[in-house]
C-alpha cells in the first residue's frame, strides 16, 4: 500500500516560511513603511446650482492651523498637525501610529470659484467650506461654420 503524502508547492522555501518569517510576528510591534503612516485629509465634495461644499475631516487640528487657498478652480486644503510631548519614565513606546507634520490636499473644480463670497467652518473635527460658483461661468456655445 502506497503513503500518502500533502504536497508542497513551495518545498523547501514552506518550511522557511513557517518557521523563520513570521517568527515573533504577533508578539513585537510591527512598524509601517513611512509612505503608509502619513495622514490623509479625507473630504466630500458636493455640488448644487450655486455653489460647491467641502466637508473635510480635520480630527484633532485648530481653526488656526488650517488654511484654505483659492486659485480660480484650484482648491487647496492644508494643514499642521502637532504632536503634544509627553513622556513617562519607565514607560516605553510599544505602538505609535498618530501622525505629526504638514498635511494638504489640492483640487480642481469644473468652474471657478468666487473667492469674494466663499467662507468656513471649523467643528468637532470638521472643516466646512462654501465656494460659489463665480457668476457668468455659464457654458457658451460655439456655432461651428
Amino acid at each position: 500500500m502506497a503513503n500518502i503524502t500533502r504536497y508542497d508547492p513551495f518545498g523547501d522555501l514552506g518550511d522557511f516560511f513557517k518557521d523563520d518569517f513570521f517568527k515573533g510576528f504577533f508578539f513585537k510591534p510591527v512598524r509601517l513603511p513611512e509612505a503608509q503612516s502619513v495622514a490623509q485629509i479625507r473630504m466630500d465634495v458636493t455640488e448644487d446650482d450655486k455653489a460647491y461644499t467641502v466637508r473635510a475631516e480635520l480630527p484633532g487640528v485648530k481653526k488656526e492651523d488650517i488654511k484654505i487657498s483659492l486659485d480660480g478652480n484650484q482648491v487647496t486644503i492644508s494643514a499642521e498637525v502637532k504632536q503634544e510631548k509627553e513622556e513617562k519614565k519607565g514607560e516605553k513606546v510599544i505602538c505609535k501610529e498618530r501622525y505629526h507634520g504638514s498635511v494638504y490636499r489640492s483640487f480642481s473644480l469644473a468652474s471657478d470659484v468666487d473667492e469674494a463670497q466663499a467662507s468656513a467652518k471649523h467643528a468637532d473635527g470638521v472643516l466646512e467650506v462654501v465656494l460659489p460658483k463665480k457668476a457668468g461661468g455659464a457654458v457658451k456655445q460655439i456655432a461651428i461654420q
